[in-house]
């Protein structure tokens, strides 16, 4: 959820709306993908982000469309492919599902399912959902659905599916993307990402070992862009502080300071400042990772529209060539 430019908050279909507005603004700018997470809470105003996508899809004509993340395990994995195929139809092959178990819990007694089956409601929808992107009829059986029998589902995509697997930091979690064969999108939203090079690593290399093709590995973090460093920083701060600490009471973490702020920007995980400053980190980040790419979270907090605007308008006109070229200097 987001407030205007007085502070006062906007209402959820507002935010919809203005959701719809800055992921044209991204196509229209040259920004490459835009993913939308899944939540259902009220602090945030996507539930179900396959929907805002497929609006997107008929609104843009060449940013790839994803969501970030779409929490597999209190979903159905039929489903899932079913609702990212058609945006993919829709988009004329833009679409892209990335898959997690998400950082929030609220899906699980929404939608009646135990937390105790965590682990297993991902794993073996994981499973039954690797199967589905072969797009050819499908047996599996598990515990946590019916059993399918040489099933056949549809809509088919023209060119197949993209998906992902968005991993946290877990080395059985690495591991896993690569058995399946997907790209692995790591997130890091605290600490250097340099910490993340042995998951990266291993990731390669259970690769080479399974005697797969190498396969994409992505950085999602969170930042936001602004004209100046100054500028950027103040912007940002109240509304990433209001967010950290309204899910630190949460889960018993104590209030962020904005030394703590300052650190995560200088050294850790949030990509805060000028068009400039946030190039050289990401280009940074790509080069220590060997990432083939970085998905910006723009949005912390109940920043406002018009501010969110201008970071995606400077992300796109500004951090993403610049971030080319300092790349191509090797």
């Amino acid at each position: 959820m987001t407030v205007g430019d007085d502070g006062t908050p906007r209402s959820g279909a507002q935010v919809l709306r203005d959701l719809v507005a800055q992921g044209v603004l991204a196509d229209q700018v040259g920004v490459d993908f835009l993913g939308i997470g899944e939540h259902h809470r009220p602090d945030f105003a996507v539930s179900a982000p396959d929907v805002v996508l497929a609006g997107l899809a008929t609104a843009t004509e060449r940013i790839r469309l994803g969501s970030a993340v779409t929490v597999l395990s209190s979903d159905d994995p039929i489903r899932v492919f079913q609702r990212f195929a058609t945006i993919d139809a829709l988009s004329g092959g833009r679409g892209e599902v990335i898959l997690g178990r998400g950082s929030f819990t609220e899906s699980f007694p929404l939608f009646g399912l135990d937390l105790g089956d965590y682990e297993r409601l991902f794993s073996e929808k994981l499973d039954l959902f690797s199967r589905l992107l072969t797009e050819q009829p499908v047996t599996w059986e598990g515990t946590v659905r019916p059993p399918l029998r040489d099933q056949e589902v549809f809509p088919r995509t023209e060119a197949g599916l993209t998906a992902w697997i968005a991993v946290g930091g877990s080395p059985q979690s690495v591991v896993r993307a690569a058995s399946y064969r997907l790209p692995l999108m790591l997130a890091i939203i605290g600490g250097p990402a340099q910490r993340f090079a042995p998951f990266a690593d291993l990731y390669r290399r259970a690769l080479t070992e399974l005697g797969a093709e190498p396969l994409p590995v992505g950085v999602h973090s969170p930042g936001h862009v602004a004209e100046t460093d100054e500028q950027a920083r103040e912007e940002l701060y109240p509304h990433f502080k209001a967010n950290r600490d309204r899910i630190g009471a949460e889960r018993g973490w104590g209030p962020m300071s904005l030394e703590e702020f300052h650190s995560e920007i200088t050294h850790g995980a949030l990509y805060v400042g000028s068009p400039e400053t946030v190039a050289r980190k990401i280009a940074a980040t790509v080069r220590t990772l060997g990432l083939d790419r970085f998905d910006l979270k723009y949005a912390s907090g109940p920043m406002p529209h018009s501010q969110l605007m201008r970071s995606v308008e400077l992300y796109g006109t500004r951090v993403i060539p610049l971030v080319r070229e300092l790349l191509a200097e090797g």
